[in-house]
């Protein structure tokens, strides 16, 4: 029984323990706010440039306290247009929902190849963010 716990404790940490470099980056994309509105019945896109910014973040990835910067970055954007009670609501939402543990489409570090989790971006991982940030603005 005890080889048995070796084994699952050295494959959850060979799995955790995955190379710094996760992989080609896929190209920046951006869904507006998800599953929540872009804006108000009056201003439909009101806080969309919000949501974009906050995509970015979230596709590149990095730590959890980036993470943490991203999401309340959001919330004051959003209460900048002078929604607070949407801005505190999509910020529980995004802190919920944006976990990197599940394979969604709007995880933390969703340009990556899943499982991402947290890790600190390298070097090289900065330049594919860069050189793809690069090519996006030119398209869009």
């Amino acid at each position: 029984m005890a080889n048995i716990y070796s084994f699952f404790l050295l494959t959850i940490i060979v799995f955790m323990g995955h190379p710094a470099y996760a992989g080609q980056l896929k190209p920046f994309t951006s869904d507006g706010c998800s599953a929540f509105p872009d804006g108000n019945r009056k201003q439909n896109e009101l806080w969309l440039d919000c949501c974009t910014q906050h995509d970015l973040a979230y596709w590149k990835g990095g730590t959890y306290q980036e993470r943490l910067q991203a999401d309340t970055k959001l919330r004051k954007c959003v209460s900048k247009v002078g929604e607070e009670e949407i801005a505190a609501l999509m910020l529980a939402g995004v802190r919920v929902g944006g976990t990197p543990f599940l394979p969604t489409s709007f995880r933390w570090g969703y340009g990556w190849p899943y499982p991402r989790l947290y890790q600190a971006l390298t070097a090289v991982e900065i330049k594919q963010i860069a050189a793809l940030k690069t090519v996006s603005t030119q398209t869009n």
